[in-house]
């Protein structure tokens, strides 16, 4: 399943119900995980449906509407014209609120352009959600089978490694995108106790240097906390490499 198909799938998904419970949906959501760009059009697509569903919430029905019914089905009597322009009239409203809902909440091109910059912020953001979700890892413990592979998945694989970054347990590798650009990650385990399903608690990313606009020319870690994770980042040979692990600027060196 690709992007676009997981988006036509998830259209139909409705915030707060039983719907991740469809086969195809759950494998859709699945890709969500795994993808920052779908993962924000899935945000914003669920801020809709939440916001349309308020509103609706907001609607009160006119007082009479209950006895209104109840009388014409029992008497079968025409409704009065007072009654069909109360009728009108919600509905109109409910026609105004969807379209000032949708005008607030569809996403603006002139506003926010899509997808976001390519800037070393947004890389940043964007690498260490995945570090701490799931994502699709082909699991490894040498690291030139490591190499190999992501050659052969067409993924930056021309890196070097830090020195203290060579003594650590490789647990595997996935290719990720970032614009029109493909960033290499590798997961390591520092040898602590990981919760289940968490196959690394140390990941490095390397990407082509030109793909991230304000990346750091400079060969000297630059040290950055981001949701949690202290980040290192730093540019060799045309690479822009960014480790992140849980802890602070003293956690993180003894890997470089």
């Amino acid at each position: 399943m690709n992007r676009g198909e997981a988006k036509q799938i998830l259209i139909i998904y409705r915030p707060g119900t039983s719907d991740a419970d469809d086969p195809e949906i759950a494998e859709a959501l699945a890709l969500v995980r795994r993808d920052p760009e779908l993962s924000r059009w899935f945000d914003e697509h669920c801020a809709l449906q939440t916001a349309l569903r308020d509103k609706f919430r907001q609607i009160a029905p006119p007082a009479a509407l209950k006895e209104q019914i109840i009388s014409e089905h029992t008497a079968r009597t025409k409704a009065s014209q007072r009654e069909r322009v109360v009728g009108v009239t919600a509905v109109a409203a409910i026609l105004v609120a969807l379209a000032l809902v949708a005008f607030h909440w569809w996403p603006q091109k002139s506003e926010q352009p899509y997808p976001r910059p390519n800037t070393l912020a947004n890389y940043h953001r964007e690498m260490v959600t995945i570090a701490l979700n799931s994502y699709a890892m082909t699991a490894m413990t040498n690291l030139d089978q490591v190499h190999s592979w992501l050659a052969q998945n067409k993924a930056p694989s021309d890196y070097v490694l830090p020195a203290g970054l060579k003594k650590v347990a490789v647990t595997g590798c996935a290719v990720e995108p970032f614009r029109s650009a493909t960033a290499s990650l590798i997961c390591f385990r520092k040898g602590n106790t990981l919760p289940p399903g968490q196959a690394g608690d140390l990941w490095l990313f390397v990407i082509d240097q030109t793909a991230v606009q304000d990346a750091p020319a400079t060969a000297s870690p630059q040290f950055t906390p981001v949701n949690g994770l202290m980040t290192a980042t730093w540019t060799q040979n045309g690479k822009l490499y960014l480790l992140a692990t849980k802890g602070d600027e003293q956690a993180i060196q003894k890997f470089l």
